[in-house]
């Protein structure tokens, strides 16, 4: 989608990477309208020219607010705290409400999800594409349930999902601050699937742009770097200048069960979307915003 082509798009959960996505729209020439509850991140888009409300999408206060001549919509939502019930009503019920006011318009094409690859479950190394066993706990049952949702709404438009690794980036360098503590949660052998959020801006934008002969549904996004735990951490406190942190066992406070141990591949999104990662590793993407 380009100025040129027509129609606006429509960001609901303008966070790290809704917000990303809609610069990146609005630097093209396109006509953006989002939906965020942080009123820093609407003052934020206001300022660079973007139309924007404050909202929970899970409403329906928002539907009558939206401009007429959209034909793409991209749902970035996050859970935003609230644990498992701010699961639901993010993802279950924001979709719901999302697809409601959607059946009232006409002239979408696209509904571009971002999703999560924490929907695999899969470990001992295994290669994972768009075909394998999805499952887990009861968080990555309420991102399959969104999907599902999406994928069939009998609409006139195509529906991406786009499952994206472990997003980091600019104020987003956890791991980095972990390293820094000297302790560090989970196992080293444990692979880390990452993806940069400007690279996964670019296949949300690549998903709106996808030609019309370009199927919809399950697209993953992760980079090329298929580096354990062990190794991303051993990088990233040589770069910081400290000594190798120790690893505690122990999963982050939001994991549910033992971290799975897979390599995401992202062939499908390479070959029928055109993306490519402008960060293939880790190292490519840390170097640009972690230092001594």
């Amino acid at each position: 989608m380009d100025a040129e082509s027509g129609g606006g798009v429509f960001i609901v959960g303008c966070g790290y990477v809704g917000q990303a996505v809609a610069l990146r729209l609005r630097a093209c020439g396109v006509r953006v309208t989002a939906l965020t509850r942080n009123p820093d991140t609407a003052a934020a888009l206001e300022t660079a020219g973007i139309s924007t409300m404050i909202a929970e999408l899970s409403g329906e206060a928002w539907h009558s607010r939206v401009p007429d001549g959209i034909a793409a919509v991209v749902n970035c939502v996050s859970a935003g705290g609230g644990g498992l019930e701010g699961y639901r009503c993010s993802y279950v019920e924001g979709m719901q409400s999302l697809l409601r006011w959607a059946r009232t318009r006409t002239g979408i094409r696209t509904v571009v999800y971002t999703g999560s690859t924490s929907v695999y479950p899969l470990s001992g190394g295994a290669e994972i594409d768009e075909t394998a066993p999805v499952g887990g706990g009861e968080r990555a049952q309420f991102l399959l349930q969104a999907e599902r949702l999406l994928l069939a709404e009998p609409g006139t438009f195509r529906a991406f999902v786009l499952r994206l690794a472990g997003i980091y980036g600019p104020d987003r360098d956890h791991l980095a601050r972990q390293v820094r503590t000297g302790a560090i949660s989970g196992r080293p052998e444990v692979h880390l699937n990452l993806i940069h959020r400007d690279d996964a801006a670019a296949g949300v934008v690549a998903a709106l742009r996808a030609p019309p002969g370009i199927p919809g549904g399950i697209y993953n996004l992760a980079d090329d770097g298929a580096a354990t735990r062990g190794e991303v951490v051993a990088w990233l406190a040589s770069r910081l200048g400290v000594p190798p942190p120790v690893f505690t066992g122990e999963e982050g406070p939001r994991r549910e069960g033992p971290a799975p141990d897979r390599v995401i591949q992202s062939r499908r999104a390479r070959e029928l979307l055109g993306w490519r990662p402008q960060y293939p590793d880790f190292r490519a993407g840390y170097a640009g915003f972690v230092s001594p």
